[in-house]
């Protein structure tokens, strides 16, 4: 049965009746066709040990019917030290294309068990692969490195990496000219002495001659609200706008975390946030879990740490699902409003 529209927070099945496991996603539109890819999930049942399976990609025409492509980056099972095995917590792949050279360039966060934070950087010569790694361990200028974005300024071809600075900030710093590391240029945005204000999750866009981020606060897997911000170039300066949800009132992003944002390449303002749901089994009416962090992390030593006591090392993301939503602008504010359904034939 095929598909004819979007429906936010609904179970999606691929053409074969599987869960589509493309979560920390992106959409890249390549001769035609739409690929989505992200996260593979589909072992990582509670407590399982198992935090990803590869990274795994789909296409489409329409963005509603999504076939399976496979692994495009498998996982390694037999070194329990390579980024690429199970166990390792390896997030939000980015991929981003290279003109002048003709590849592929996918970026991987990897959170490591002694608390740091590091990328793996692969090649490929096709979307879909096989990538080869071609970095591990990078500590961008030094930092312990988490959630990210990459942009490549159509303009120019020149790359730049938005990533949370754990746990303080947010990084924008300009990629080398092949794309798999740093030049040493970076400014620093968004301040936050500690989670869960510190922003992370950025996910950028442009529009109408300004630079935009989407970005979430740290709350671990738990839903908080967003924050819109814009800037007239990549490096800022960035003005704080607010929550593009303010129709929840439970101020958790329609219980969701934005990934990415595609810009759809036939419709004239059709941006579409993609965003996880990755606690799909939290009551409806469930508020966000931001004072009990901000107590935790603030240093009220009678409260404990929110990833033990709140849910377990490794939740049940096999059944995460996916909220996506057209972004609406009002001037410079730009907000996604819930829809139980809709399509992309209703945009011009």
């Amino acid at each position: 049965m095929q598909n004819r529209s979007i429906k936010p927070g609904h179970v999606w099945l691929d053409t074969n009746g599987n869960r589509i496991h493309a979560h920390g996603g992106s959409i890249m539109y390549v001769d035609g066709t739409f690929y989505w890819y992200g996260e593979n999930k589909e072992k990582s049942k509670a407590d399982s040990g198992i935090w990803h399976w590869g990274v795994r990609c789909y296409a489409s025409k329409d963005l509603y019917n999504w076939e399976d492509q496979g692994l495009i980056i498998p996982p390694n099972e037999e070194d329990p030290a390579s980024p690429l095995h199970p166990s390792q917590c390896l997030d939000r792949p980015h991929i981003i294309y290279h003109r002048a050279t003709g590849q592929y360039v996918c970026w991987v966060k990897i959170m490591g068990k002694d608390g740091t934070q590091a990328s793996t950087v692969l090649v490929a010569d096709a979307l879909l692969g096989p990538y080869t790694i071609v970095r591990t361990g990078l500590r961008p200028l030094g930092m312990n490195a988490g959630d990210f974005d990459l942009i490549v300024a159509p303009a120019d071809g020149k790359a730049y990496y938005y990533f949370e600075r754990v746990h303080s900030e947010l990084i924008c710093a300009d990629l080398t000219g092949d794309y798999t590391n740093v030049t040493g240029y970076y400014s620093t945005h968004f301040p936050h002495p500690h989670p869960p204000y510190v922003r992370e999750g950025p996910a950028y866009f442009f529009y109408k001659g300004l630079h935009y981020l989407f970005t979430s606060g740290t709350t671990w897997y738990y839903p908080n609200a967003s924050e819109v911000a814009n800037a007239r170039t990549y490096h800022g300066p960035w003005t704080v706008l607010g929550n593009p949800h303010p129709d929840d009132p439970t101020a958790t992003s329609f219980h969701s975390q934005i990934s990415s944002v595609f810009k759809h390449p036939h419709k004239k303002e059709l941006y579409i946030a993609l965003a996880d749901r990755w606690l799909p089994n939290l009551p409806h009416d469930a508020p966000n879990m931001m004072d009990q962090f901000a107590q935790y992390f603030g240093g009220d030593s009678g409260c404990a740490a929110p990833e033990a006591s709140l849910i377990p090392a490794y939740p049940d993301t096999s059944i995460a699902d996916y909220v996506w939503l057209p972004v609406r602008f009002d001037g410079q504010m730009a907000y996604m409003d819930w829809q139980d359904e809709w399509r992309i034939e209703d945009y011009d």
